[in-house]
């Protein structure tokens, strides 16, 4: 076990699940009679009506005059959901063979672990709870609920477009919501967790799949009807298996079928995302809407990432849009873009963030932290992030709730799958973080007032912009030394249609002129057909053009795939080359004399890092005497198909035109 000591984190029982002797009995009898007092006196959560008696069972969604998302609870009250996921009393851990939570180590009943546990997150400011908790009737809280519904229908990952799918999706609805149906505590249900709609897998899997399955099928007749039968044109953008030399072929096929780096083939393949996607959220809504009408379509808790093909597909069909996320940044900062993304693809339909947390190193349980989700050192530095966190969540008027994950830390050794984290507001013998719990506590008290004024943040206009002066310390590991909302630059603009998939940011100092981004987007590892180095042109990328007085340069920063992968999240190269892609493509890329790039992402589909470029490589020897510089900043996703720039044209136009070049000064 590994445990740091501080006020908050007292050193644990030597056997830390069971008091021992006679004293320690006496002890727990003790704390089960209080909390069996407490849940007599205090069982049900803070709130105006009593839901167990409200009118009907129905929650709704709805907007305000002034466009902010609201729930309405079934008594008719305006409800924002502060939640916490897996309040179950230690189910997740219990098949497990090593300590982990136990509702049992501390409460004579489950009941009474219940009374005690609604009044402790009462008291630390939720009203809710997330995903895999305990039954709403039980816990007597508003419970948004997990099906796994397309999951135990075999949609994903099987034949989806199987003629027999329709009606096993009304099957198992009918079977997963029994328990909750007519229920007022029942908010609504996610008919899964994080599908991903991967679209790079999607494709690739389907193509592989034998001639019989009805998914292949139409995965060929998409195909045919995109090329309009001409085997040619499709040759271009991909390359099809060995031996195969028709469309027939390619049916009966059971080997991968590729992208042609060069070609255009990822519009097909985001034309097949959406065509999955459609076929999944439209079964899952008429399923549920006939198993429990009155209940709300939460969708499938996107997993800190999201294909706006799918959540075009998406929008057409849920009440609210969930998506899980991890925080930009340890000091608690949320990127603007994701969800202005999510706003324009989903046409304006509310969103909750179905799970976010925040772990330290230093923890009592001794979890690893063993994964690329949002770690801190110290629970000091969690609660703070954390409260930052869940008030920048609040300022977001699309937003009608935000769900921790999770109750208490993962068992010692970690989950099954052996990710480890401390992510509990309690520890696994409930002891709570007090700096955290605190915090929240505080923070989450002010959540509704915060989000019933919440604005669209406010941005620097380009007209004028001031880049910060700052010292960028690599050695940080994250964004968290960026004075992010000065440095960051205008929403970039994409093509029509298109939402962007990242933003950026500037900063200098003496050293040089300082880039930023935080993105997102999802690179599969068998999709593109090569040989040899990543082809560059396909890679992920930001573009910087700059003119700070002795003529026009340009840098390129890439992030680029490894061949293979360990883990579900394979670490992405950094390069930073001098001149244009295309460029690179025909040559080695040039090195930047004195620059310096480095990747902090959570690994892909999110992409975090940052660029040194220093003022020699600019022509200068200093910063310019005039304070003012020249740029444009342009992003391509992988396989060039998408693009997002600072002027709103395409990168290589964009850099080809100095004069639609944006004139910022250097400020302090």
């Amino acid at each position: 076990m590994r445990w740091v000591g501080t006020a908050d984190t007292p050193p644990p029982h030597p056997n830390p699940l069971r008091p021992r002797g006679r004293r320690g009995k006496r002890k727990r009898a003790i704390l089960t009679a209080l909390a069996l007092l407490a849940g007599l006196t205090l069982a049900a959560p803070a709130q105006a009506c009593d839901l167990a008696t409200a009118p009907d069972a129905g929650w709704r969604v709805e907007r305000d005059g002034d466009g902010h998302a609201w729930l309405r609870t079934p008594c008719g009250e305006r409800f924002f959901s502060i939640g916490v996921n897996v309040v179950d009393g230690g189910a997740s851990g219990a098949h497990l063979n090593r300590p982990h939570y136990d509702w049992r180590e501390t409460a004579a009943s489950l009941a009474a672990w219940e009374a005690v546990t609604r009044q402790r997150l009462s008291d630390w400011g939720f009203n809710s709870a997330g995903a895999w908790s305990l039954p709403p009737q039980a816990l007597k809280l508003p419970s948004a609920i997990n099906l796994e519904l397309g999951r135990l229908a075999k949609f994903h990952w099987f034949d989806p477009f199987d003629p027999a799918m329709p009606e096993r999706m009304r099957r198992e609805a009918l079977r997963l919501t029994a328990p909750f149906r007519g229920s007022p505590y029942r908010l609504g249900y996610f008919s899964d967790n994080e599908v991903g709609w991967w679209g790079g897998a999607l494709f690739t899997f389907y193509s592989a799949k034998p001639a019989e399955n009805h998914t292949k099928r139409r995965w060929l007749e998409a195909l045919r009807r995109r090329y309009r039968g001409d085997w040619r044109r499709f040759m271009t953008d991909f390359v099809p298996p060995a031996g195969v030399t028709d469309w027939a072929g390619l049916l009966k096929t059971q080997t991968v079928t590729r992208l042609r780096p060069g070609g255009h083939g990822s519009d097909a393949v985001r034309q097949w995302t959406e065509i999955v996607a459609e076929r999944y959220y439209d079964l899952v809504a008429r399923a549920l809407h006939r198993a429990d009408p009155g209940a709300l379509f939460l969708g499938d808790r996107l997993p800190i990432y999201y294909d706006p093909m799918a959540v075009k597909a998406e929008a057409r069909h849920v009440d609210v849009i969930a998506t899980n996320y991890n925080v930009d940044s340890p000091e608690g900062w949320v990127a603007p873009y994701y969800f202005d993304g999510l706003r324009a693809l989903a046409q304006d339909k509310p969103v909750l963030v179905s799970e976010w947390f925040y772990a330290a190193q230093q923890n009592r349980t001794g979890n690893l932290n063993n994964g690329h989700l949002m770690t801190v050192e110290t629970q000091a530095e969690r609660a703070r992030g954390a409260a930052a966190a869940a008030r920048n969540f609040a300022a977001i008027p699309t937003l009608l709730g935000l769900h921790w994950f999770q109750y208490y830390d993962y068992p010692e050794g970690g989950r099954a799958d052996r990710e480890d984290y401390n992510f509990g507001l309690v520890d696994i013998r409930d002891r709570p973080y007090r700096q955290l719990v605190a915090a929240l506590g505080e923070a989450n008290r002010a959540l509704p007032q915060l989000h019933a004024a919440a604005a669209p943040m406010a941005r620097q206009r380009l007209a004028g912009f001031s880049v910060p002066r700052a010292a960028i310390d690599p050695g940080h590991g994250s964004l968290v030394d960026w004075p992010k909302p000065r440095s960051l630059l205008p929403p970039l603009k994409t093509a029509p249609g298109e939402v962007a998939f990242g933003e950026a940011y500037l900063s200098w100092s003496e050293r040089g002129l300082a880039v930023a981004t935080i993105g997102q987007d999802y690179y599969d590892l068998d999709l593109l057909a090569y040989d040899g180095d990543f082809p560059l042109g396909e890679a992920y990328r930001l573009e910087l053009d700059v003119d700070a007085g002795a003529g026009p340069k340009r840098f390129t920063l890439y992030f680029i795939p490894p061949r293979s992968k360990q883990h579900d999240h394979p670490p992405m190269a950094v390069r930073l080359c001098a001149g244009a892609p295309r460029e690179h493509a025909k040559t080695a890329c040039p090195a930047v004399p004195g620059g310096a790039a480095l990747y902090f992402g959570a690994d892909q589909p999110r992409i975090v890092g940052e660029a040194l470029i220093p003022w020699p490589a600019l022509g200068l020897d200093a910063p310019p005497a005039g304070r003012r510089i020249r740029v444009e900043v342009s992003a391509s996703a992988w396989f060039h198909s998408r693009w997002m720039s600072l002027s709103g044209l395409a990168p290589e136009e964009g850099s080809a035109r100095p004069g639609r070049w944006a004139e910022l000064r250097l400020g302090h």
